[in-house]
């Protein structure tokens, strides 16, 4: 996505660009407004193995570390990977705004979203205890904007955490 960062300070990397060297403090927050998408809002992390674009992952903000989201009961915020940003890369994940990310399965518009049991780093529209992601609603079915993502509307979104 053709991302611009709403900012007046020069020397930004591209939301969209992976770097194999630091540009940024780690866990840095910028806006940025893409003309299909609107505005969202994006945290910038250290890369983590077989991240691609759309990938959900897991992130501490104030270690800057992130891992693939996992595939059952997760715990913490979540983000949206906005590029390819693998181990010892640095990229930028949105945390809020209208996020494109993978879903391989059906979805609904307006359904709640879940991780997906099969695959870690995607999601889903089907219920499973525990498995929630808070603060996210699908809004397009898979397939929109490409074959293996659904947007889905994003504020600050977080797992659900174990229900007993």
């Amino acid at each position: 996505m053709p991302y611009t960062i709403d900012t007046t300070r020069l020397g930004f990397q591209p939301i969209a660009v992976t770097e194999t060297t630091q540009k940024h403090p780690l866990g840095m927050l910028v806006v940025a407004t893409d003309s299909t998408y609107g505005t969202g809002e994006f945290i910038y992390l250290k890369g983590i193995a077989s991240t691609v674009i759309g990938t959900m992952v897991d992130y501490d903000q104030t270690l800057a570390t992130t891992a693939l989201s996992p595939a059952t009961v997760g715990t913490g915020p979540v983000a949206i990977a906005m590029s390819a940003n693998v181990a010892n890369q640095y990229g930028w994940y949105q945390i809020s705004g209208a996020a494109a990310v993978r879903a391989p399965n059906a979805m609904t518009p307006g359904a709640d979203v879940f991780s997906l049991a099969a695959t870690p780093g995607s999601v889903d529209d089907a219920a499973v205890a525990g498995e929630q992601i808070l603060n996210a609603k699908v809004t397009t079915t898979t397939g929109t904007p490409s074959t293996g993502l659904a947007v889905i509307q994003i504020n600050r979104p977080f797992h659900q955490g174990q229900i007993t």
